[in-house]
């Protein structure tokens, strides 16, 4: 693998090469294994949006906002972009994810080096805490069904990296210490349905990045794909229908405490 071709390539254009070319694998996890927990907590949502399967049916517009916007999320969406990104966003106020200085970015732009080259690496969403400047987690929507080739995880692994690099410059010029290592959640969409990842990202990584080098040591990302009662609907129907809804959310306030704001 030391030997594969390493181009300065932007984020987005990452693939399956880039994960082999700097030794970077992943490995999928149980929840008790992804989550360190027995058992997924009980989402601190409104109750509505666990019993109630329509929008037209729920009482708080806030919860039939993003029931509406899941439905949309749901459709094809044949060229441009999808509104699971405006879904995702939404979700993420909703379940306290973003909440005062924590807040939902979409489509922001990180730099990245690369091969001795700046790049652009562009997330449909971040997590972004303004007291700290730090971005906490990086959101990428799987857009293969509305016939972009490229894999997604290639692409979320690539905006976490720049997401380390970049809370590391933050660090920099504020006089603070830089860090070693980082774990950088991320998730991957498909329609509602996520993944979620932990993407171990070190300093060293991302020099060997920068010079277009082969990392001797190995990085592993590990990636949860969360068990839903009706699995045969997992991309067709997504968290629309209510168990599938709840199991999701369940995994939701479980990653709370893999993005730090438990």
């Amino acid at each position: 693998m030391a030997n594969l071709l390493r181009a300065a390539k932007s984020g987005n254009d990452w693939t399956q090469n880039e994960l082999e070319a700097y030794n970077i694998s992943i490995e999928l996890k149980d929840v008790q294994t992804f989550f360190q927990v027995d058992s997924l907590p009980t989402p601190s949502v409104d109750p509505e949006l666990l019993t109630t399967l329509d929008a037209d049916d729920m009482v708080a517009d806030r919860n039939a906002e993003l029931i509406n916007l899941l439905d949309l999320a749901m459709k094809p969406a044949p060229s441009g972009e999808s509104a699971g990104v405006d879904f995702a966003a939404q979700l993420f106020e909703l379940l306290g994810y973003a909440k005062r200085s924590r807040v939902a970015r979409t489509r922001k732009n990180i730099p990245l080096l690369v091969c001795g080259e700046w790049r652009d690496t562009k997330t449909d969403v971040c997590l972004v805490d303004r007291l700290q400047n730090e971005i906490l987690l990086v959101l990428q929507e799987d857009k293969r069904y509305m016939d972009d080739p490229r894999h997604p995880e290639p692409q979320l692994i690539a905006e976490a990296i720049a997401a380390f690099d970049r809370n590391n410059n933050i660090r920099r010029h504020a006089g603070e210490p830089e860090l070693d290592v980082k774990i950088i959640p991320g998730i991957v969409l498909l329609g509602t349905t996520p993944i979620f990842y932990k993407v171990p990202v070190t300093a060293d990584l991302v020099r060997h990045i920068a010079h277009g080098t082969y990392p001797p040591e190995k990085t592993v990302v590990l990636a949860h794909v969360p068990p839903l009662p009706k699995p045969s609907l997992r991309y067709s129907k997504g968290m629309k229908p209510l168990d599938n809804r709840q199991a999701i959310l369940r995994s939701y306030e479980a990653f709370k405490s893999v993005v730090g704001i438990c």
